[in-house]
């Protein structure tokens, strides 16, 4: 509440159990509840940062809450300097995948082999890419190396 850790929190934050953005995620979310109790509620299990944005990993029940208001989405995102994307806690590739393309609709995710041994997952997604395609592509895909090491293609329903 007053910003400042516990003992037993400045612990976990050295041994790197916490990340700096697991602090300044939980310190933005817990001021914000002040003025909007219904944030108190939410359960924030993580917080990665990653090419300047911050991906937030909830409850379930937490992003249906926040994706159901617009306002209550801009108010959060308002809070922090970055995009945040919101992921459910212990997703799998597949979830995760799914929860930062949100709202676009994804019709396929396949395992591919490249050459050399390489593994690839690829994503088509519906619509066709234009320059009002409502998310960033590139933040996605880097976004998905940097923190699950999955390699994405995009590839877009219709040309």
């Amino acid at each position: 509440m007053n910003g400042i850790l516990c003992p037993q929190c400045e612990t976990k934050l050295s041994q790197g159990v916490l990340t700096k953005a697991d602090v300044e995620a939980s310190i933005k979310l817990v001021k914000l509840s002040q003025k909007i109790p219904l944030i108190e509620k939410f359960t924030l299990n993580s917080c990665r940062e990653s090419h300047g944005d911050f991906v937030l990993y909830l409850n379930s029940q937490d992003i249906m809450t926040i994706r159901q208001s617009r306002e209550l989405y801009r108010i959060l995102q308002g809070e922090f300097t970055g995009k945040i994307w919101l992921v459910h806690q212990n997703s799998d590739d597949k979830k995760f995948i799914e929860d930062v393309f949100f709202p676009i609709k994804i019709l396929a995710i396949n395992q591919v082999w490249a050459l050399g041994g390489l593994r690839k997952t690829k994503v088509i997604v519906s619509g066709k890419k234009t320059t009002r395609f409502p998310i960033d592509v590139d933040k996605i895909i880097a976004i998905s190396n940097d923190l699950r090491k999955i390699d994405l293609v995009v590839e877009f329903e219709r040309k």
